[in-house]
């Protein structure tokens, strides 16, 4: 008899168990769906972050991630969030720059400090001007910038570097494109254009005498193996921006809004103590390798760097804007 009661018990709460699932299914199915394009793999710190976003957002929309490009290739997602063919993008204010020149203050050399003054960049009001202006003249909202670290140089010479007078001559690995390569000569190297997946090779053969990058970046790829020393330059801040398109911002209630962006400042703010974190450690275990790993004057170079860009892009820029960014 307690046997055949344990069993009526059983089936009754798994019968249970699958209602509220079909129900949870169904209560799913009837809410709205964000698709996301993102560069990054699902390994990335960043996948998580979206993650955390997404489950604070589930009762207002199902976040949809696609990652690694597998929905719409790097480069391509501002025509599909503008056409209506995609609800959210991880993506890179260089592509917005392309259609809104007036953005690429934003994709300077040492126009933001750190992740802290990103970040405070875009609560303030000059943030918020840019971000109205992608809102009216591209159609989409751009939530919040998403940091994933700061480039340093990353030298197999052994040579003191202080200022920019000091990369004189130096053949630095820079990724093909005008932008890149006009950054490189904003920092006094001389730009090198090279496919990522030839940088160790480059480095080691002594094709280039270094290569910029995040350090976790560097550091995963190896590239500490054949160089010797580091150099916290911190010449680009790199973030990407998490963007909604208009139809799918405008399809959400104001309350909906609110909370999109409060949940996506909570959990991109979470990830970025942990992102920050991790580069301390690897700042750590590069010097325990005996690398050299040391900071410049800074100073100089953003002089130097904001100087030549003012001279090549300052026309495209809102008068005051970056001045209003330093000083913040």
């Amino acid at each position: 008899m307690t046997t055949k009661i344990a069993r009526r018990t059983m089936l009754r709460a798994g019968a249970s168990t699958l209602a509220l699932t079909a129900a949870a299914r169904l209560w799913a199915q009837d809410l709205p769906k964000m698709r996301l394009s993102a560069a990054f793999t699902e390994q990335d710190l960043r996948a998580d972050a979206y993650k955390a976003f997404g489950a604070a957002m589930k009762s207002a929309f199902v976040l949809e991630p696609f990652w690694g490009n597998t929905l719409f290739k790097q480069g391509t997602e501002l025509v599909a969030l503008q056409r209506g063919n995609l609800e959210m993008a991880n993506l890179a204010p260089q592509d917005i720059s392309k259609q809104l020149p007036a953005w690429s203050l934003l994709t300077s050399a040492y126009l933001f400090r750190d992740a802290a003054h990103l970040q405070k960049t875009f609560n303030s009001d000059v943030g918020r001007d840019f971000i109205k202006m992608a809102r009216d003249k591209l159609d989409i909202e751009v939530i919040a910038p998403v940091y994933f670290g700061a480039r340093q140089v990353n030298l197999k010479p052994d040579r003191v570097i202080r200022t920019p007078a000091d990369l004189s001559g130096i053949k630095l690995r820079m990724p093909p494109g005008e932008f890149w390569q006009f950054l490189g000569e904003s920092i006094g190297v001389n730009p090198t254009p090279v496919a990522f997946a030839e940088v160790y090779t480059a480095l080691q053969t002594g094709a280039i005498d270094g290569q910029d990058n995040p350090l976790l970046l560097s550091k995963l790829m190896k590239f500490d193996e054949v160089t010797t020393q580091f150099v916290l330059t911190s010449h680009v801040i790199g973030f990407d921006v998490m963007t909604v398109s208009s139809k799918a911002w405008n399809a959400l209630k104001p309350d909906q809004q609110q909370r999109l962006r409060a949940a996506a400042e909570k959990a991109i703010g979470d990830y970025t103590v942990k992102f920050e974190g991790k580069e301390g450690e690897v700042i750590a275990a590069l010097k325990a390798e005996g690398k050299k790993v040391y900071t410049p004057d800074v100073n100089a170079f953003r002089t130097f760097a904001q100087k030549r860009y003012v001279e090549k892009y300052g026309r495209d820029w809102p008068s005051g804007a970056m001045e209003r960014i330093n000083a913040l």
